[in-house]
């Protein structure tokens, strides 16, 4: 995000220069009767712009993967900023991953339990069967997700409506991966998310993939995996919390999938990327959450004007 800079082009240099010589000559022809400062303010220093981008070079990085199968990827800094997407962005079905989102909500209403625990690290469909119908009635679980969705800042994911009076199946929700990594990475700024994140930093075996091989001090994930009714071809995702080296996070949203993909090549893929995101990890754009505001001083009261003696 380095913006471009003029500086003064050799001509132009060349050019005072001589402005300056002639100057001196007028003043020593006339005797020095003419007054000539001889301090001047020094030119500002301009920093040459970068020639490539830090976006630039991750996306000419990322083109030369050899991940086998069609990867996209959607970067965001923590507290929210500009999105840096990667490869193919066609938008996926949330599978698993939108139980992080049913967890903060499920957790608001009803407190930490067990099925919270096991839908995020075990990813069980059961548990987050659960969780959906202890939100209440099929509409209000749809309206408690979207809720979650809209306070991290996901403006436009609608989430799939129930049938016949039946608990929506959540993970059928279209989820792009631009939106899904700004909810990410608004995530830490929610109330209630620590539990949540610290579910993610420990997810199981069968989640221990992608993102996870990034490195780093911290790594949250959630998987998502599911195939297609027509041709049994899966889709493998990921949303993540990375820590970065200087303390701040970065949010990764990626996903893989091609016709006839088994859920094995679409893991493999995403660990692909997984190692390139740590070995590059120094050019991902960290971030924070906003400081909360500090609260108002109390005003002091009058003083009571006291009696005369």
């Amino acid at each position: 995000m380095s913006g471009r800079h003029r500086v003064a082009r050799p001509a132009q240099r060349a050019r005072r220069l001589r402005i300056v010589v002639a100057v001196l000559g007028v003043a020593v022809l006339a005797g020095g009767s003419a007054y000539v400062a001889t301090h001047h303010d020094p030119a500002p220093v301009v920093a040459e712009a970068p020639t490539t981008s830090l976006k630039d070079q991750l996306r000419a990085s990322f083109d030369g993967l050899d991940t086998g199968v069609p990867v996209g990827v959607a970067i965001v800094p923590v507290g929210g900023g500009p999105a840096i997407l990667l490869g193919d962005q066609s938008p996926p079905d949330a599978w698993s991953t939108i139980k992080i989102p049913l967890a903060l909500a499920a957790e608001r209403r009803t407190g930490e339990n067990r099925s919270e625990t096991k839908a995020i690290v075990d990813s069980d469909n059961l548990s987050a069967r659960r969780l959906t119908r202890s939100l209440g009635t099929p509409d209000e679980a749809i309206t408690a997700v979207t809720a979650i969705l809209r306070e991290g800042g996901d403006i436009s994911t609608v989430v799939v409506p129930a049938e016949g009076g039946e608990w929506p199946h959540l993970g059928e929700t279209v989820w792009p991966l631009d939106t899904s990594a700004a909810w990410t990475a608004h995530l830490p700024c929610l109330p209630g998310s620590t539990h949540v994140i610290d579910l993610m930093s420990h997810v199981g075996r069968e989640q221990d993939w992608g993102l996870m091989r990034a490195g780093g001090q911290t790594t949250a994930v959630k998987g998502g995996w599911g195939s297609e009714d027509d041709d049994d071809s899966y889709l493998v995702r990921q949303i993540g919390l990375l820590t970065l080296d200087d303390d701040t996070r970065v949010a990764i949203s990626m996903s893989t999938t091609a016709p006839g993909m088994t859920y094995e090549t679409g893991v493999k893929a995403l660990d692909t990327v997984g190692d390139w995101l740590g070995r590059n990890r120094g050019l991902l754009p960290g971030g924070s959450c906003p400081a909360p505001p500090s609260p108002e001083a109390p005003s002091t009261p009058p003083s009571t004007p006291q009696a005369p003696r």
